[in-house]
């Protein structure tokens, strides 16, 4: 008799370049794919409906992959501790797959499945997938996790990365018996995410599933990757990969992604171009890094990593906050980059640094607030990332440059210098002269009159006050 395997999918929504699932194959033909809706994420307060709706969307398209496969993706909707466990076992499975995450509760989560699992005799098979490089792959030389992207860029790039595998082909699937059990054990149909309370009417910044992501990767290899370098800071500009929700999720195999900038490099005709893929490849590196060190450093996910922040006396002023949130603090870049966020579910990742410096080094507000925020509205929000991108513009996390402040205007003149971008998200300013837009020089009468308002606060003054509180920090410790 065939062994039934379930595999647990989390952050890993495809089936093509997938180590959990190429090792359920290796063991049984007879794989069938869970998804669990856990409301310990979904009915916390920092989920965004455009992240939702784009997890719908790659499980509806994994339902379709499984399908084509021989087998199905079954959908459970509730505590994971108990769901996974009582569907194993009303099935008869002998083993659960899944893949490890990074994440303090995945973490936590996890240990309580397979703790569940063992006592019920049925065997647990847990794998990295989601990085090139596990945590304890990338160590210093006195055997501690890097805390300076540097060293550990130098150590991780050194190594040999794996390639892409297999696609999942030539499954068995549950019989209608086994399907009318795993029903009575709480299987359900794919709701929308309308369904579990979360409204997104505005288009996707990447169609979700597998085929898409493949798409768009074979597209921004196929041209924009050369330029990367250069264009990657211009918001106006399509010079990133878009990538971010499907790494997030999995969409995509990061495997697969690192072959295709070996692949390109091999192919590069001039320094300029390599150079943009060799800088892709570092941001690539940036993941894994702010993943590794949400892993060995999970304290992270609840407040700064540096001394001088964990009692930093912020402002925390909600007038100013609210005015950030919604686009109108009178500084264009900034304004622009949230409205992007608001209406989009998405920034260009230069202009989430600047709304990030702001937020702390102008308006001396708590960057857990902004995070969260993010959190709340990116369709490609990570706990590492988002987390680690801001606690490196707070000046509050691992980043040997505590004082880094980003002027507004030296940003908006520096990576919008026809001020574009600023007009493509205030339409309300794009008759102001470019050289006004991107200095934030526009008279008031001329704010007036386009219905925007004045600056909320001094760049030059709130910089001289945030410096001086972190000295009298440092000068605590």
């Amino acid at each position: 008799m065939t062994d039934l395997l379930l595999f647990w999918h989390r952050r890993d929504l495809r089936c093509s370049d997938h180590v959990g699932l190429t090792r359920a194959r290796e063991h049984s033909p007879k794989v069938v794919g869970v998804f669990c809706l856990d409301p310990n994420i979904l009915q916390r307060d920092d989920v965004a409906p455009a992240r939702v709706s784009y997890m719908m969307g790659c499980l509806q398209a994994l339902q379709q992959r499984y399908r084509k496969a021989g087998s199905q993706l079954l959908i459970l909707q509730g505590n994971p501790q108990q769901e996974i466990p009582a569907l194993a076992k009303a099935l008869g499975a002998t083993a659960l797959f899944y893949n490890l995450d990074v994440e303090p509760y995945a973490q936590e989560r996890d240990r309580s499945v397979t703790e569940a699992l063992q006592q019920a005799g049925i065997r647990v098979v847990a794998t990295w997938d989601q990085l090139l490089h596990a945590p304890d792959e990338i160590r210093t030389g006195s055997d501690q996790p890097y805390t300076v992207y540097t060293p550990f860029w130098r150590n991780w790039s050194s190594k040999p990365k794996a390639n892409p595998l297999t696609d999942l082909a030539d499954l068995e699937g549950l019989t209608e018996t086994e399907l009318e059990t795993a029903g009575r054990a709480g299987a359900v149909a794919l709701p929308t995410a309308r369904e579990l309370g979360y409204l997104w009417d505005a288009p996707l910044f990447l169609e979700p599933g597998e085929t898409a992501a493949l798409d768009r990767l074979a597209a921004f290899c196929g041209d924009a990757i050369g330029r990367y370098q250069e264009e990657r800071n211009f918001p106006a500009q399509p010079g990133t990969s878009g990538l971010s929700a499907a790494l997030k999720f999995g969409a995509i195999g990061i495997r697969t992604v690192w072959a295709k900038t070996l692949e390109i490099l091999e192919d590069c005709r001039s320094d300029e171009a390599r150079e943009g893929v060799r800088v892709w490849q570092q941001e690539l590196a940036w993941r894994e890094f702010y993943q590794h060190v949400l892993f060995f450093f999970p304290e992270l996910a609840e407040g700064a990593y540096r001394q001088p922040f964990k009692t930093f006396p912020w402002d925390n002023n909600e007038d100013h906050f609210r005015a950030w949130c919604e686009g109108q603090t009178g500084y264009p870049i900034v304004d622009a980059a949230m409205r992007q966020l608001n209406e989009t579910g998405w920034m260009h990742n230069r202009c989430r640094m600047i709304v990030a410096s702001f937020l702390t080094k102008d308006l001396l507000i708590n960057p857990q607030w902004g995070e969260k925020y993010f959190m709340q509205k990116l369709i490609d929000g990570d706990l590492a990332a988002n987390n680690g991108g801001w606690q490196w513009s707070a000046s509050s996390g691992m980043d040997p440059r505590p004082l880094r402040i980003f002027n507004p205007a030296s940003q908006a003149q520096k990576f919008d210098p026809e001020a574009d971008y600023i007009r493509q998200w205030l339409p309300e300013l794009r008759g102001v002269e470019t050289a006004d837009l991107v200095t934030g020089k526009i008279l008031p009468l001329e704010r007036d009159r386009c219905g925007y308002p004045v600056p909320i606060v001094d760049h030059n003054e709130q910089q001289r006050r945030f410096k001086e509180r972190y000295q009298q920090q440092k000068a605590r410790l």
